[in-house]
């Protein structure tokens, strides 16, 4: 017989939300187990049970909002070191984007609380940064098991001796090398012109692809992310967000 599991820790293994907001419903009534209400912190509960979230609770997961921003160099992606700008505080009535038809969904008080960047974007890089108060989307995009596809655009100069990047080296980008001693999973990557590369990604780690390019000898002069699983960065001018809708598949 399976051990019993902490009723938080099985609702984000499910994907229903993240540990904190269980915590949260289960605090306020709305879980329930086997049709019995759960509302003790810690509770414990065997992993086939049936769990069900209350109206109040399904309400307020519709209402969590999730910002696309379309980030450009020189902002971080969440809590700098002193000197440094949030890409959060481009997010402002100023700076949604006016042609998407969301734009007649304004900021409201407090819709910034609790929201947490996914997926980050280094200072030097540009394209789509995604805020989100719901943690289903966050674990769905940067959790351990995340399948979803990152595409960017690089452009890269070749510093070795040859005038272009030979083929066995851009079969290695592909798949073969290794970073902080793990092996990198495949990847996506081909020319789209002479200077220019497409990379598709299911991981992320640190300056992944600047770090990917050094190892074969590239130079990378910009790096844009242009796609999040389906969500493309389409027209969104820079500096600029939109709300997505709930119709929007990541």
């Amino acid at each position: 017989m399976a051990d019993p599991i902490r009723l938080s820790k099985l609702m984000s293994e499910r994907g229903i939300c993240s540990r904190r907001e269980a915590d949260v419903y289960i605090a306020k009534g709305y879980v329930s187990v086997n049709g019995q209400v759960v509302s003790e912190l810690g509770t414990k509960v065997l992993p086939d049970v049936k769990i069900t979230l209350s109206a109040e609770a399904m309400t307020q997961q519709k209402n969590l909002i999730t910002i696309m921003l379309n980030k450009p160099i020189g902002y971080v992606s969440s809590q700098p070191e002193p000197g440094y700008e949030p890409a959060i505080r481009l997010i402002t009535d100023e700076n949604q984007f006016r042609d998407h038809p969301t734009y007649r969904q304004q900021l409201k008080m407090g819709d910034l609380k609790n929201i947490a960047v996914i997926g980050r974007l280094d200072i030097d890089s540009q394209g789509i940064l995604i805020f989100t108060q719901d943690g289903r989307l966050a674990k769905k995009v940067i959790g351990e098991n995340s399948d979803i596809e990152k595409e960017y655009l690089v452009r890269v100069k070749y510093l070795g001796p040859e005038q272009t990047l030979p083929k066995e080296k851009l079969k290695l980008l592909n798949f073969g090398l290794e970073l902080d001693g793990e092996k990198l999973k495949p990847a996506k990557v081909e020319w789209i012109n002479e200077d220019q590369l497409r990379f598709i990604l299911k991981e992320g780690k640190k300056r992944q692809i600047r770090r990917m390019c050094e190892l074969v000898g590239l130079k990378v002069n910009g790096l844009k992310r242009v796609r999040t699983g389906q969500l493309k960065l389409g027209d969104l001018p820079e500096g600029q967000w939109r709300f997505v809708t709930d119709k929007e598949e990541i």
